[in-house]
């Protein structure tokens, strides 16, 4: 089983440096032939360390590597920890990674720097893994900067479109502030417990429960400010409120990099450490109560900025920054496992969802207006039906009595659930949130399908695609398309579609018992609170039928709005007026950044180049001493002549002066 592991952490690193090195020497076909097999050969080892889990076969092992550091009281190896929570993780990153580099053969067909391209996504892939595997804290954070340096590598990937290059330095450096909070994490649960090891420090956490510590001046609850600030990490690269205004602007990478971030990477890294560290987080009630309430009211702002926008990218990705909170809320409620269960239907469907996107955008000359969609179910349908499955499973689609539905049912209405059942004020908060967004989620999901399959065509008012297809009036006839027929996608593109849609129909139906009901599976690999297991399922029916219900109204909304009849879209948007525009400018918060942070700081740039550089660096340096040389070796020059007497009289004179200054 040691290398099983080695082989599932270290083939994509070593197919990314061989990949990286060729890069064009070879043809692209060798990058993508080498990336993609080493990832499938990782997925097909990852699953059957999981399914050993499931049945109780398995257990958690650690493969040593190498001694890493040892300095004073600091000492800790390069260790791959393989248990339950982290056979979770490589089944999803795995397998959803397999596939993302699958479907960018016919995505990315046509770029010239498909090699590179691939290099960074098996890149991506082998820092995710880091962080999943890792024994210690360190080591967690080695992955954690690894998936960021990667994912600015990705979504900048078209480095002479300037909006990607803005987004990228934007998911930089926002994920820069939440990883100063993780760094502070890890130095003072050092500071604490004197070791980086995450299973000694789980070990002794619930010994430090009630201790305090010096703070900013202050007495605080050690656990509280550890744990808060560890959150605070999980923020930035899981885009909860305050510290999300990276992710929609990620959306200016190539699609099949918003599939990988989105679903199975980057943006689960916070979720998954704070349920990795539960037993720290079980100890810190009021870390808890931040995290239910920071992910709540992401569940809701993200759902409502969702409501509102026209690229079919940023709706998905807007999504994904709702259900992030789903995660999270439930987390904080101590259920660690739906809050994991989640985590894994929802990489199906939301991989489902964007790589399904990325094939409207494909046939439709990448055009990601969904107001120049319209009628698409017949032209593209197979992508059409992949899309139904992912719709139908984000929404919810289930029954509770028949015990029948789709992913997201199973995990999202036990998150709904579980909450409700905690009985605690921020519990019923996030109930009530998350209903409200299932809601809303219901009403974007149908408003994306019914603009982009239904509806009338409205390819001919693109001026992208018309221009991108090169017809002639002539050439168009009298076809009302402008002579353009969206086409299906290449069959690179069409296998990943088929494989995720059998994950968003039945990943919930097969899994939710092991993930939600059995200790045993989890094997303490996580914190599990199973007097709260059992107060989920004893909810009352209205709370069991609360997301169906919702999900009903969404789906009628959208509708009447965009089916029924298509004016009352204006409408409302126009009656509404403020409340639209605060929705569709998503909350103000990147104008409220940008005059609180980015004005000053430019501020301040200039304030140290006019002052500073140019005021006194180059006014007393090149402009000032520097130019006294100049000009003295220039006048200096002139007493070089070369000739005897001339330097003989120059002696002369100096002997002169000398014998002068020192007589009077």
């Amino acid at each position: 089983m040691q290398a099983q592991i080695l082989a599932i952490v270290f083939l994509p690193l070593l197919a990314s440096i061989v990949a990286g090195l060729v890069n064009k020497s070879a043809p692209s076909v060798f990058a993508k032939s080498i990336t993609t097999g080493a990832l499938f050969v990782s997925a097909l080892l990852s699953w059957p360390i999981f399914l050993g889990f499931v049945t109780g076969s398995a257990e958690a092992t650690v493969v040593p590597v190498l001694t890493w550091v040892q300095s004073g009281d600091l000492a800790f190896d390069w260790a791959l920890r393989v248990d339950t929570l982290t056979a979770v993780m490589l089944v999803v990153i795995n397998t959803v990674s397999a596939l993302v580099h699958l479907y960018s053969w016919g995505y990315m067909e046509e770029d010239p720097d498909q090699p590179r391209f691939f290099a960074y996504l098996s890149l991506f892939t082998f820092a995710m893994l880091m962080l999943v595997t890792a024994d210690n804290l360190v080591q967690m954070f080695f992955g954690w900067e690894g998936v960021g340096l990667a994912s600015y590598l990705l979504i900048g990937f078209w480095f002479k479109k300037p909006s990607a290059n803005a987004a990228a330095i934007k998911a930089f450096v926002v994920n820069r502030v939440g990883d100063l909070g993780f760094m502070l994490g890890i130095f003072g649960t050092f500071l604490v417990f004197g070791t980086v090891s995450i299973p000694e420090i789980l070990e002794a956490a619930p010994g430090m429960s009630g201790a305090t510590i010096g703070f900013l001046g202050m007495r605080v609850h050690t656990m509280d400010i550890l744990c808060i600030l560890l959150f605070i990490g999980a923020m930035g690269k899981s885009a909860q409120l305050g510290l999300h205004t990276w992710l929609p602007d990620a959306m200016e990478g190539p699609t099949p990099v918003s599939a990988l971030i989105h679903a199975a990477t980057m943006v689960t890294a916070g979720v998954f450490m704070v349920v990795r560290l539960s037993p720290m987080f079980e100890t810190a009630p009021v870390a808890l109560g931040l995290v239910t309430f920071i992910g709540a009211a992401t569940c809701i702002f993200a759902a409502t900025v969702g409501t509102t926008q026209w690229d079919i990218k940023r709706v998905i990705a807007y999504s994904t920054c709702s259900q992030l909170g789903y995660m999270f809320f439930a987390a904080g409620v101590g259920a660690y496992g739906a809050a994991m269960f989640h985590l894994f239907t929802h990489a199906f469907f939301k991989a489902l969802l964007f790589l399904g996107a990325g094939s409207v955008i494909h046939a439709m000359h990448h055009e990601q207006d969904m107001r120049y969609y319209g009628g698409l179910r017949k032209e593209i349908p197979l992508t059409f039906w992949a899309m139904m499955a992912g719709t139908l499973a984000i929404t919810g689609v289930g029954i509770y009595h028949l015990g029948a539905g789709f992913a997201g049912f199973w995990s999202k209405d036990a998150i709904l659930e579980v909450a409700y059942g905690r009985g605690t004020e921020l519990g019923n908060f996030a109930f009530w949130m998350g209903t409200l967004a299932a809601l809303l989620t219901s009403f974007y999901s149908w408003r994306l399908m019914f603009l982009t399959f239904w509806g009338k065509p409205r390819w001919i008012q693109s001026e992208h695609i018309q221009h991108s297809v090169h017809k002639t009036p002539e050439e168009a006839g009298e076809d009302t398309t402008g002579g353009y027929h969206p086409h299906e996608s290449p069959l690179s593109m069409l296998i990943p579609l088929g494989v995720l849609s059998i994950g968003a129909v039945l990943a919930g139906q097969l899994f939710a018992p092991t993930f939600l009901d059995s200790e045993a599976f989890w094997n303490g690999s996580i914190f599990y609170n199973e007097d709260l297991i059992h107060r989920m399922h004893a909810v009352p029916y209205w709370v069991k039928y609360a997301a169906f219900v919702v999900m009903l109204i969404g789906l009628f909304v959208a509708w009447l709005a965009y089916i029924k009849d298509t004016t009352i879209p204006g409408k409302a948007a126009e009656q509404l007026g403020p409340i639209y525009r605060f929705f569709y400018n998503k909350w103000y918060f990147d104008e409220l950044y940008h005059y609180l942070f980015v004005v000053p700081a430019f501020w301040l740039g200039r304030q140290f180049w006019k002052l500073g550089d140019i005021g006194t660096i180059d006014r007393f340096g090149p402009n000032g001493v520097a130019w006294v040389v100049e000009k003295g070796a220039v006048g200096a020059k002139k007493f070089q002549t070369g000739y005897l007497y001339s330097y003989a009289l120059v002696m002369l004179l100096g002997l002169v002066a000398a014998v002068t200054w020192v007589l009077f």
